[in-house]
Protein backbone atom coordinates (compact mmCIF):
# COMPACT_ATOMS: atom_id res chain seq x y z
CA UNK A 1 0.00 0.00 0.00
CA UNK A 2 1.35 3.22 -1.31
CA UNK A 3 2.58 5.90 2.37
CA UNK A 4 0.57 8.54 2.83
CA UNK A 5 2.15 11.79 4.93
CA UNK A 6 1.13 15.41 5.54
CA UNK A 7 3.42 18.51 4.99
CA UNK A 8 3.75 21.98 6.08
CA UNK A 9 6.59 22.60 3.68
CA UNK A 10 6.85 24.67 0.77
CA UNK A 11 6.27 22.93 -2.65
CA UNK A 12 9.40 24.39 -3.66
CA UNK A 13 11.25 23.18 -1.20
CA UNK A 14 9.78 19.75 -0.23
CA UNK A 15 11.76 17.07 -1.59
CA UNK A 16 10.11 14.48 -4.05
CA UNK A 17 10.41 12.93 -7.20
CA UNK A 18 7.41 14.52 -8.58
CA UNK A 19 5.60 17.64 -7.73
CA UNK A 20 1.95 17.86 -8.23
CA UNK A 21 -0.03 20.95 -8.51
CA UNK A 22 -3.81 21.70 -9.65
CA UNK A 23 -4.81 23.70 -13.34
CA UNK A 24 -8.26 24.98 -14.02
CA UNK A 25 -10.41 25.71 -17.00
CA UNK A 26 -11.01 29.43 -16.71
CA UNK A 27 -12.63 32.11 -19.17
CA UNK A 28 -9.71 32.91 -20.98
CA UNK A 29 -7.51 29.47 -20.59
CA UNK A 30 -6.13 27.52 -18.17
CA UNK A 31 -5.62 29.13 -14.89
CA UNK A 32 -3.35 27.35 -11.60
CA UNK A 33 -5.35 26.29 -8.82
CA UNK A 34 -4.35 27.02 -4.80
CA UNK A 35 -1.59 25.35 -3.76
CA UNK A 36 0.65 26.00 -6.94
CA UNK A 37 1.77 29.39 -5.91
CA UNK A 38 5.48 28.36 -4.92
CA UNK A 39 5.79 26.99 -8.07
CA UNK A 40 4.28 29.66 -10.03
CA UNK A 41 6.96 31.74 -8.67
CA UNK A 42 9.56 29.70 -10.03
CA UNK A 43 8.81 29.93 -13.17
CA UNK A 44 8.35 33.45 -13.30
CA UNK A 45 4.57 33.62 -12.51
CA UNK A 46 4.44 32.10 -16.52
CA UNK A 47 3.18 28.60 -15.40
CA UNK A 48 -0.19 28.73 -16.72
CA UNK A 49 1.04 30.27 -19.86
CA UNK A 50 3.80 27.92 -20.27
CA UNK A 51 1.23 25.12 -19.52
CA UNK A 52 -1.01 26.38 -22.31
CA UNK A 53 1.65 26.97 -24.86
CA UNK A 54 2.12 22.55 -23.73
CA UNK A 55 -1.70 22.47 -24.80
CA UNK A 56 -3.22 21.93 -21.11
CA UNK A 57 -6.57 23.66 -20.82
CA UNK A 58 -7.26 22.40 -17.28
CA UNK A 59 -9.88 19.73 -18.37
CA UNK A 60 -11.27 17.27 -15.76
CA UNK A 61 -8.10 14.40 -15.86
CA UNK A 62 -5.80 16.61 -18.14
CA UNK A 63 -1.90 15.51 -17.02
CA UNK A 64 0.77 17.32 -18.38
CA UNK A 65 4.71 16.46 -17.33
CA UNK A 66 7.27 19.42 -17.41
CA UNK A 67 10.73 19.67 -15.71
CA UNK A 68 10.98 21.74 -13.31
CA UNK A 69 12.90 24.92 -13.17
CA UNK A 70 15.99 25.98 -10.59
CA UNK A 71 14.58 26.80 -6.89
CA UNK A 72 12.54 23.67 -7.23
CA UNK A 73 13.39 20.45 -5.35
CA UNK A 74 11.37 18.13 -7.34
CA UNK A 75 12.72 17.47 -11.04
CA UNK A 76 9.36 17.08 -12.17
CA UNK A 77 6.43 19.04 -12.25
CA UNK A 78 2.85 17.12 -13.02
CA UNK A 79 0.07 19.48 -13.65
CA UNK A 80 -3.42 17.90 -13.43
CA UNK A 81 -6.69 19.12 -14.85
CA UNK A 82 -9.55 19.82 -11.85
CA UNK A 83 -12.25 20.81 -14.82
CA UNK A 84 -14.31 23.73 -14.64
CA UNK A 85 -12.57 26.75 -12.61
CA UNK A 86 -14.84 27.14 -9.50
CA UNK A 87 -16.94 30.71 -8.91
CA UNK A 88 -15.03 33.14 -7.08
CA UNK A 89 -15.65 32.39 -3.62
CA UNK A 90 -16.27 28.70 -3.90
CA UNK A 91 -14.05 25.65 -3.25
CA UNK A 92 -13.56 22.62 -5.40
CA UNK A 93 -15.94 19.96 -5.36
CA UNK A 94 -14.39 17.30 -3.29
CA UNK A 95 -14.88 14.78 -5.90
CA UNK A 96 -12.57 16.74 -8.43
CA UNK A 97 -10.03 16.67 -6.21
CA UNK A 98 -10.67 13.02 -5.80
CA UNK A 99 -9.97 12.26 -9.69
CA UNK A 100 -7.51 15.22 -9.95
CA UNK A 101 -5.11 13.41 -7.24
CA UNK A 102 -6.28 9.84 -8.71
CA UNK A 103 -4.96 10.97 -12.17
CA UNK A 104 -1.80 12.03 -11.01
CA UNK A 105 -1.09 9.08 -9.29
CA UNK A 106 -1.73 7.16 -11.41
CA UNK A 107 0.72 9.20 -13.62
CA UNK A 108 3.25 8.75 -11.35
CA UNK A 109 3.23 4.81 -11.56
CA UNK A 110 6.96 3.43 -10.71
CA UNK A 111 8.06 6.72 -8.95
CA UNK A 112 8.96 6.85 -5.35
CA UNK A 113 7.37 9.92 -4.34
CA UNK A 114 5.07 12.59 -5.23
CA UNK A 115 4.20 15.70 -3.72
CA UNK A 116 0.62 16.52 -4.26
CA UNK A 117 0.06 20.85 -3.73
CA UNK A 118 -3.76 20.50 -4.94
CA UNK A 119 -5.94 23.05 -3.21
CA UNK A 120 -6.60 22.53 0.79
CA UNK A 121 -9.08 24.53 2.49
CA UNK A 122 -9.69 21.94 5.27
CA UNK A 123 -9.95 18.38 6.18
CA UNK A 124 -12.58 17.60 3.99
CA UNK A 125 -10.03 18.25 1.33
CA UNK A 126 -7.22 16.31 2.85
CA UNK A 127 -9.79 13.43 2.83
CA UNK A 128 -10.35 13.50 -0.89
CA UNK A 129 -6.93 14.17 -1.61
CA UNK A 130 -5.94 11.50 -0.05
CA UNK A 131 -8.47 8.95 -1.22
CA UNK A 132 -8.02 9.71 -4.73
CA UNK A 133 -3.94 9.77 -4.54
CA UNK A 134 -4.24 5.97 -2.55
CA UNK A 135 -7.01 4.66 -4.87
CA UNK A 136 -4.83 5.82 -8.18
CA UNK A 137 -2.03 4.42 -6.75
CA UNK A 138 -3.11 1.01 -7.04
CA UNK A 139 -2.21 -2.17 -9.44
CA UNK A 140 -3.48 -5.55 -9.27
CA UNK A 141 0.03 -6.98 -9.95
CA UNK A 142 -0.44 -10.57 -8.22
CA UNK A 143 0.21 -12.46 -11.61
CA UNK A 144 2.43 -10.18 -13.57
CA UNK A 145 6.02 -10.48 -14.19
CA UNK A 146 5.98 -14.47 -12.83
CA UNK A 147 4.33 -13.24 -9.40
CA UNK A 148 1.94 -16.39 -9.59
CA UNK A 149 2.42 -19.29 -6.84
CA UNK A 150 5.41 -19.82 -7.72
CA UNK A 151 7.26 -16.74 -9.79
CA UNK A 152 9.35 -14.19 -7.97
CA UNK A 153 8.24 -11.37 -10.20
CA UNK A 154 10.19 -8.61 -11.27
CA UNK A 155 12.22 -6.32 -8.94
CA UNK A 156 12.04 -3.30 -11.61
CA UNK A 157 8.15 -3.00 -12.75
CA UNK A 158 7.70 0.64 -14.06
CA UNK A 159 3.71 -0.17 -12.96
CA UNK A 160 4.21 0.10 -9.91
CA UNK A 161 2.02 2.22 -7.85
CA UNK A 162 3.87 5.42 -6.79
CA UNK A 163 5.52 4.36 -3.61
CA UNK A 164 4.24 7.97 -0.96
CA UNK A 165 2.20 10.65 -1.45
CA UNK A 166 3.00 13.68 0.68
CA UNK A 167 -0.18 15.99 0.87
CA UNK A 168 0.94 19.54 0.98
CA UNK A 169 -1.18 22.00 2.97
CA UNK A 170 -2.13 19.14 5.36
CA UNK A 171 -1.11 19.76 8.85
CA UNK A 172 0.42 16.65 10.39
CA UNK A 173 -0.59 17.79 13.81
CA UNK A 174 -3.53 18.89 13.53
CA UNK A 175 -6.38 16.71 14.49
CA UNK A 176 -8.76 16.83 11.68
CA UNK A 177 -6.23 16.85 9.37
CA UNK A 178 -4.47 13.65 10.55
CA UNK A 179 -8.18 11.75 11.43
CA UNK A 180 -9.28 12.56 7.51
CA UNK A 181 -5.53 11.09 6.62
CA UNK A 182 -6.14 8.42 8.72
CA UNK A 183 -9.59 7.26 7.47
CA UNK A 184 -8.50 7.74 3.84
CA UNK A 185 -5.89 5.27 4.62
CA UNK A 186 -8.50 2.55 5.74
CA UNK A 187 -10.78 3.34 3.48
CA UNK A 188 -8.17 3.38 0.70
CA UNK A 189 -7.08 -0.05 1.70
CA UNK A 190 -10.36 -2.17 2.47
CA UNK A 191 -11.88 -0.75 -1.20
CA UNK A 192 -8.37 -1.83 -3.06
CA UNK A 193 -8.76 -5.02 -0.60
CA UNK A 194 -12.44 -5.26 -2.71
CA UNK A 195 -10.46 -4.70 -6.03
CA UNK A 196 -7.99 -7.34 -5.08
CA UNK A 197 -11.03 -9.86 -4.79
CA UNK A 198 -12.73 -8.91 -7.95
CA UNK A 199 -10.03 -8.57 -10.22
CA UNK A 200 -8.76 -12.39 -8.40
CA UNK A 201 -9.35 -15.15 -11.55
CA UNK A 202 -12.41 -17.55 -10.86
CA UNK A 203 -10.01 -20.39 -10.64
CA UNK A 204 -8.06 -18.81 -7.72
CA UNK A 205 -11.35 -17.38 -6.04
CA UNK A 206 -14.31 -19.74 -4.94
CA UNK A 207 -16.33 -19.50 -2.54
CA UNK A 208 -14.57 -21.36 -0.42
CA UNK A 209 -11.18 -19.40 -0.74
CA UNK A 210 -13.15 -15.99 -0.24
CA UNK A 211 -14.94 -17.62 2.70
CA UNK A 212 -11.45 -17.98 3.92
CA UNK A 213 -10.33 -14.54 3.40
CA UNK A 214 -13.16 -13.22 5.26
CA UNK A 215 -11.95 -15.28 8.42
CA UNK A 216 -8.43 -14.10 8.11
CA UNK A 217 -9.87 -11.08 8.37
CA UNK A 218 -11.70 -11.87 11.05
CA UNK A 219 -8.84 -12.85 13.13
CA UNK A 220 -7.07 -9.74 12.06
CA UNK A 221 -9.33 -7.25 12.88
CA UNK A 222 -11.34 -8.85 15.81
CA UNK A 223 -14.82 -9.64 13.78
CA UNK A 224 -17.20 -12.29 14.48
CA UNK A 225 -16.94 -14.72 10.99
CA UNK A 226 -19.67 -17.88 10.73
CA UNK A 227 -19.41 -19.89 8.17
CA UNK A 228 -22.16 -21.89 6.29
CA UNK A 229 -21.05 -24.64 4.19
CA UNK A 230 -23.02 -27.22 1.56
CA UNK A 231 -23.70 -29.30 4.14
CA UNK A 232 -25.02 -27.31 6.22
CA UNK A 233 -26.77 -24.61 3.83
CA UNK A 234 -28.63 -28.32 2.70
CA UNK A 235 -29.32 -28.80 6.38
CA UNK A 236 -30.91 -25.56 7.12
CA UNK A 237 -32.92 -25.15 3.71
CA UNK A 238 -31.09 -22.51 2.07
CA UNK A 239 -32.33 -23.55 -1.09
CA UNK A 240 -31.33 -20.64 -3.22
CA UNK A 241 -27.49 -21.09 -2.28
CA UNK A 242 -27.81 -24.55 -2.66
CA UNK A 243 -29.90 -23.83 -6.02
CA UNK A 244 -27.84 -21.87 -7.84
CA UNK A 245 -24.08 -23.54 -6.54
CA UNK A 246 -25.31 -27.39 -6.88
CA UNK A 247 -24.31 -27.18 -10.82
CA UNK A 248 -20.50 -26.52 -9.69
CA UNK A 249 -17.31 -28.66 -8.16
CA UNK A 250 -16.90 -25.30 -6.09
CA UNK A 251 -19.73 -25.53 -3.02
CA UNK A 252 -21.64 -22.62 -2.06
CA UNK A 253 -20.83 -20.74 1.33
CA UNK A 254 -22.75 -18.46 3.31
CA UNK A 255 -20.75 -16.14 5.43
CA UNK A 256 -21.82 -14.05 8.43
CA UNK A 257 -18.62 -11.04 9.09
CA UNK A 258 -20.32 -8.88 11.94
CA UNK A 259 -18.41 -5.79 13.81
CA UNK A 260 -20.33 -5.01 17.05
CA UNK A 261 -19.32 -1.62 19.31
CA UNK A 262 -20.33 -2.11 23.06
CA UNK A 263 -21.96 1.31 22.77
CA UNK A 264 -24.01 1.34 19.83
CA UNK A 265 -27.56 1.87 19.55
CA UNK A 266 -28.29 0.59 15.66
CA UNK A 267 -27.42 -2.28 13.84
CA UNK A 268 -27.00 -2.15 9.77
CA UNK A 269 -26.70 -5.68 7.92
CA UNK A 270 -25.05 -5.67 4.44
CA UNK A 271 -25.95 -8.60 1.77
CA UNK A 272 -23.63 -9.14 -0.78
CA UNK A 273 -24.06 -11.13 -3.98
CA UNK A 274 -20.99 -13.73 -4.02
CA UNK A 275 -20.95 -15.16 -7.42
CA UNK A 276 -17.42 -16.10 -7.79
CA UNK A 277 -18.10 -17.10 -11.92
CA UNK A 278 -21.34 -16.42 -13.61
CA UNK A 279 -21.37 -18.78 -16.69
CA UNK A 280 -25.54 -18.23 -16.77
CA UNK A 281 -25.77 -22.24 -15.79
CA UNK A 282 -27.97 -24.26 -18.23
CA UNK A 283 -28.97 -20.85 -19.12
CA UNK A 284 -25.83 -20.13 -20.70
CA UNK A 285 -24.66 -16.95 -21.36
CA UNK A 286 -23.76 -16.16 -25.11
CA UNK A 287 -20.19 -15.35 -26.20
CA UNK A 288 -18.54 -12.32 -25.02
CA UNK A 289 -20.43 -12.16 -22.14
CA UNK A 290 -18.31 -14.64 -20.14
CA UNK A 291 -14.65 -13.15 -19.98
CA UNK A 292 -15.58 -10.56 -17.00
CA UNK A 293 -17.89 -12.51 -14.72
CA UNK A 294 -15.53 -13.21 -12.22
CA UNK A 295 -16.49 -10.05 -11.10
CA UNK A 296 -20.10 -10.92 -10.10
CA UNK A 297 -19.05 -11.28 -6.80
CA UNK A 298 -17.95 -7.30 -6.66
CA UNK A 299 -21.28 -6.84 -4.00
CA UNK A 300 -19.91 -9.20 -1.58
CA UNK A 301 -16.46 -7.64 -1.86
CA UNK A 302 -18.04 -4.30 -0.99
CA UNK A 303 -19.69 -5.54 2.04
CA UNK A 304 -16.63 -7.53 3.03
CA UNK A 305 -14.72 -4.34 2.83
CA UNK A 306 -17.24 -1.85 4.36
CA UNK A 307 -17.55 -4.76 7.57
CA UNK A 308 -13.86 -4.35 7.60
CA UNK A 309 -13.54 -0.40 7.48
CA UNK A 310 -16.34 -0.14 9.92
CA UNK A 311 -13.89 -2.55 12.45
CA UNK A 312 -10.67 -0.67 11.97
CA UNK A 313 -12.74 3.06 11.80
CA UNK A 314 -14.22 2.14 15.54
CA UNK A 315 -17.57 3.44 14.18
CA UNK A 316 -20.17 3.27 17.17
CA UNK A 317 -22.81 0.81 15.14
CA UNK A 318 -22.99 -2.93 14.93
CA UNK A 319 -22.30 -3.71 11.44
CA UNK A 320 -23.23 -7.17 9.93
CA UNK A 321 -22.02 -8.49 6.66
CA UNK A 322 -23.54 -11.20 4.65
CA UNK A 323 -22.27 -12.95 2.14
CA UNK A 324 -23.59 -15.10 -0.32
CA UNK A 325 -21.01 -16.80 -1.99
CA UNK A 326 -21.90 -19.27 -4.95
CA UNK A 327 -20.49 -20.63 -8.09
CA UNK A 328 -23.12 -20.46 -11.03
CA UNK A 329 -21.80 -23.77 -14.02
CA UNK A 330 -23.86 -25.55 -16.11
CA UNK A 331 -23.61 -29.62 -15.25
CA UNK A 332 -25.71 -32.71 -14.90
CA UNK A 333 -26.16 -31.83 -11.16
CA UNK A 334 -27.19 -27.98 -12.14
CA UNK A 335 -30.73 -26.81 -11.39
CA UNK A 336 -32.88 -26.30 -14.88
CA UNK A 337 -34.94 -24.13 -16.10
CA UNK A 338 -38.50 -25.18 -14.50
CA UNK A 339 -37.48 -26.19 -11.73
CA UNK A 340 -38.71 -24.99 -8.18
CA UNK A 341 -36.07 -24.06 -5.55
CA UNK A 342 -37.48 -24.29 -1.52
CA UNK A 343 -35.96 -20.50 -0.15
CA UNK A 344 -34.96 -20.33 3.39
CA UNK A 345 -38.10 -18.02 3.75
CA UNK A 346 -40.60 -21.28 3.01
CA UNK A 347 -41.17 -19.48 -0.30
CA UNK A 348 -41.01 -21.49 -3.62
CA UNK A 349 -39.28 -20.26 -6.77
CA UNK A 350 -39.72 -21.49 -10.40
CA UNK A 351 -36.29 -20.61 -11.65
CA UNK A 352 -37.22 -19.89 -15.22
CA UNK A 353 -33.91 -18.74 -15.88
CA UNK A 354 -30.58 -19.83 -14.64
CA UNK A 355 -28.73 -16.29 -15.51
CA UNK A 356 -31.10 -14.50 -12.83
CA UNK A 357 -29.11 -16.53 -10.26
CA UNK A 358 -28.13 -13.39 -7.93
CA UNK A 359 -31.69 -13.06 -6.81
CA UNK A 360 -31.74 -16.58 -5.72
CA UNK A 361 -28.42 -16.31 -3.32
CA UNK A 362 -29.61 -12.48 -2.27
CA UNK A 363 -33.07 -13.77 -1.13
CA UNK A 364 -31.43 -16.45 1.21
CA UNK A 365 -28.98 -14.37 2.94
CA UNK A 366 -31.67 -11.13 3.09
CA UNK A 367 -34.21 -13.73 4.91
CA UNK A 368 -31.20 -15.10 7.15
CA UNK A 369 -29.91 -10.91 7.82
CA UNK A 370 -33.89 -10.49 8.59
CA UNK A 371 -34.00 -13.01 11.28
CA UNK A 372 -31.34 -10.76 13.67
CA UNK A 373 -34.34 -8.12 13.11
CA UNK A 374 -31.50 -5.03 12.33
CA UNK A 375 -32.58 -1.49 11.89
CA UNK A 376 -31.99 -1.61 8.41
CA UNK A 377 -31.08 -3.88 5.09
CA UNK A 378 -29.28 -2.81 2.18
CA UNK A 379 -27.62 -5.87 -0.48
CA UNK A 380 -25.27 -5.10 -2.82
CA UNK A 381 -25.62 -6.66 -6.12
CA UNK A 382 -24.18 -6.79 -9.80
CA UNK A 383 -27.75 -8.11 -10.31
CA UNK A 384 -29.19 -6.94 -13.84
CA UNK A 385 -28.08 -6.15 -17.24
CA UNK A 386 -31.21 -3.74 -17.21
CA UNK A 387 -29.42 -1.53 -14.74
CA UNK A 388 -26.89 -1.00 -17.44
CA UNK A 389 -29.07 0.16 -20.26
CA UNK A 390 -30.67 2.50 -17.89
CA UNK A 391 -27.93 3.73 -15.86
CA UNK A 392 -24.80 3.48 -17.94
CA UNK A 393 -21.58 2.30 -17.13
CA UNK A 394 -20.71 4.41 -14.02
CA UNK A 395 -24.00 4.89 -12.26
CA UNK A 396 -25.45 2.45 -9.83
CA UNK A 397 -29.46 1.95 -9.14
CA UNK A 398 -31.14 2.35 -6.17
CA UNK A 399 -34.64 0.59 -4.69
CA UNK A 400 -36.30 0.86 -1.26
CA UNK A 401 -38.98 0.02 0.76
CA UNK A 402 -38.58 3.45 2.25
CA UNK A 403 -38.62 6.90 0.10
CA UNK A 404 -36.58 8.63 2.83
CA UNK A 405 -34.27 5.91 3.35
CA UNK A 406 -33.55 5.92 -0.88
CA UNK A 407 -33.29 9.76 -0.57
CA UNK A 408 -30.93 9.57 2.24
CA UNK A 409 -28.50 6.94 0.69
CA UNK A 410 -28.47 8.78 -2.68
CA UNK A 411 -26.96 11.79 -0.92
CA UNK A 412 -24.60 9.86 0.80
CA UNK A 413 -23.78 8.51 -2.51
CA UNK A 414 -23.22 11.97 -3.97
CA UNK A 415 -21.30 13.50 -1.19
CA UNK A 416 -18.86 10.64 -1.36
CA UNK A 417 -18.21 11.07 -4.95
CA UNK A 418 -20.25 7.72 -6.44
CA UNK A 419 -22.52 8.20 -8.65
CA UNK A 420 -26.29 6.70 -8.17
CA UNK A 421 -29.80 7.50 -8.88
CA UNK A 422 -32.91 6.69 -6.95
CA UNK A 423 -35.65 4.49 -8.87
CA UNK A 424 -39.15 2.72 -8.09
CA UNK A 425 -40.29 0.15 -7.53
CA UNK A 426 -43.99 -0.40 -9.66
CA UNK A 427 -45.90 -3.01 -8.05
CA UNK A 428 -47.48 -4.34 -11.05
CA UNK A 429 -43.90 -5.31 -12.26
CA UNK A 430 -44.41 -8.02 -9.66
CA UNK A 431 -46.96 -9.33 -11.39
CA UNK A 432 -44.94 -10.06 -14.28
CA UNK A 433 -43.24 -12.91 -11.35
CA UNK A 434 -46.37 -14.97 -11.28
CA UNK A 435 -45.93 -18.64 -11.17
CA UNK A 436 -48.42 -21.29 -12.01
CA UNK A 437 -46.95 -23.87 -10.13
CA UNK A 438 -44.80 -21.96 -7.55
CA UNK A 439 -45.28 -18.89 -5.07
CA UNK A 440 -43.13 -16.61 -7.69
CA UNK A 441 -41.02 -17.08 -10.78
CA UNK A 442 -37.37 -15.65 -10.33
CA UNK A 443 -38.16 -13.69 -13.69
CA UNK A 444 -40.73 -11.73 -15.47
CA UNK A 445 -41.55 -9.78 -18.38
CA UNK A 446 -38.64 -8.14 -20.41
CA UNK A 447 -39.29 -4.21 -19.73
CA UNK A 448 -38.20 -3.23 -16.29
CA UNK A 449 -36.30 -5.80 -15.29
CA UNK A 450 -33.61 -4.15 -13.35
CA UNK A 451 -36.75 -2.84 -10.82
CA UNK A 452 -38.16 -5.96 -11.86
CA UNK A 453 -35.57 -7.99 -9.77
CA UNK A 454 -35.41 -5.00 -6.83
CA UNK A 455 -39.46 -6.15 -6.55
CA UNK A 456 -38.66 -9.84 -6.08
CA UNK A 457 -35.29 -9.01 -3.33
CA UNK A 458 -38.31 -7.06 -1.77
CA UNK A 459 -40.68 -10.09 -0.81
CA UNK A 460 -37.71 -11.51 1.54
CA UNK A 461 -37.30 -8.27 3.46
CA UNK A 462 -38.62 -9.30 7.05
CA UNK A 463 -41.63 -7.45 8.09
CA UNK A 464 -41.25 -4.03 9.09
CA UNK A 465 -37.45 -3.73 8.37
CA UNK A 466 -35.95 -0.73 6.57
CA UNK A 467 -34.38 -2.29 3.17
CA UNK A 468 -32.64 -0.95 0.10
CA UNK A 469 -31.13 -2.07 -2.94
CA UNK A 470 -28.19 -1.51 -5.04
CA UNK A 471 -27.42 -2.47 -8.18
CA UNK A 472 -23.97 -2.00 -8.94
CA UNK A 473 -23.94 -3.75 -12.02
CA UNK A 474 -22.78 -0.49 -14.01
CA UNK A 475 -19.96 0.82 -11.85
CA UNK A 476 -18.28 -2.52 -10.05
CA UNK A 477 -16.42 -3.63 -13.66
CA UNK A 478 -14.34 -1.06 -15.56
CA UNK A 479 -13.57 -1.85 -19.16
CA UNK A 480 -12.65 1.01 -21.02
CA UNK A 481 -9.10 3.37 -19.93
CA UNK A 482 -8.72 4.31 -16.70
CA UNK A 483 -9.52 7.53 -15.61
CA UNK A 484 -9.30 9.44 -12.55
CA UNK A 485 -8.73 7.03 -9.21
CA UNK A 486 -10.28 4.53 -11.39
CA UNK A 487 -8.63 1.88 -13.21
CA UNK A 488 -9.44 -1.42 -15.04
CA UNK A 489 -11.00 -3.92 -13.21
CA UNK A 490 -12.52 -4.01 -10.32
CA UNK A 491 -13.58 -0.60 -8.66
CA UNK A 492 -14.90 -1.36 -5.02
CA UNK A 493 -17.98 0.67 -6.05
CA UNK A 494 -20.54 1.48 -3.12
CA UNK A 495 -18.10 1.30 -0.17
CA UNK A 496 -17.91 4.56 0.14
CA UNK A 497 -21.43 4.79 0.35
CA UNK A 498 -21.58 2.10 2.75
CA UNK A 499 -18.85 3.34 4.91
CA UNK A 500 -20.76 6.57 5.07
CA UNK A 501 -23.95 5.46 5.70
CA UNK A 502 -22.25 3.54 9.01
CA UNK A 503 -20.79 6.45 9.73
CA UNK A 504 -24.16 8.58 9.98
CA UNK A 505 -25.99 6.00 11.87
CA UNK A 506 -23.24 5.86 14.37
CA UNK A 507 -24.38 9.47 14.48
CA UNK A 508 -27.57 8.67 15.00
CA UNK A 509 -28.57 9.48 10.93
CA UNK A 510 -29.76 6.29 10.15
CA UNK A 511 -31.85 8.22 7.22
Amino acid sequence: MTALTLSTSSAATLRADALVVGVAKGPKGPVLAPGAEAVDKAFDGKLASVLEALGAGGGEGEVTKLPAPSGVKAPVVLAVGLGEAPAKGEDFDGEALRRAAGSAARALAGTKKGAFALPVEGAADVAAIAEGALLGAYAFTAYRNGNGKNGKGSKDDKSAPLAEVAILGGKPRDKAHKAAADRAIALAEEINRARDLINTPSNDLTPKSFAAAAQAAGKEHGLTVEVLDEKALAKGGYGGLIGVGQGSANPPRLVKIAYTHAKAKKTVALVGKGITYDSGGISLKPAGHNETMKCDMSGAAAVFAAVVSAARLGLQVNVTGWLALAENMPSGTATRPGDVLTMYSGKTVEVLNTDAEGRLVLADAITRASEEKPDAIVDVATLTGAMVVALGDRTFGIMANDDAFRASLHEIAEEVGEQSWPLPLPAELLKGMDSPVADLANVGGRMGGGLAAGLFLQEFVGEGITWAHLDIAGPAFHESAPYGYTHKGGTGASVRTLVRLAERTADGDLG
